[in-house]
């Protein structure tokens, strides 16, 4: 199962980087915002598998 989070927040992250970058070159600021915080989003899964694993160890 961690590995198919890990898989989801580095999707999120690729995604958000995307529709940040679209939003930006369109000037549409609620797209950019919108990407920007899916971009967190996998951020924040990532730190949370980090952890789970940083505790197995």
């Amino acid at each position: 199962m961690a590995g198919d989070q890990k898989a989801k927040a580095m999707k999120e992250q690729a995604e958000g980087k995307a529709k940040e970058a679209a939003g930006r070159t369109v000037g549409n600021e609620r797209m950019t915002a919108e990407g920007h915080a899916k971009q967190k989003k996998g951020d924040l899964r990532q730190a949370k598998e980090k952890g789970k694993d940083a505790l197995r160890d």
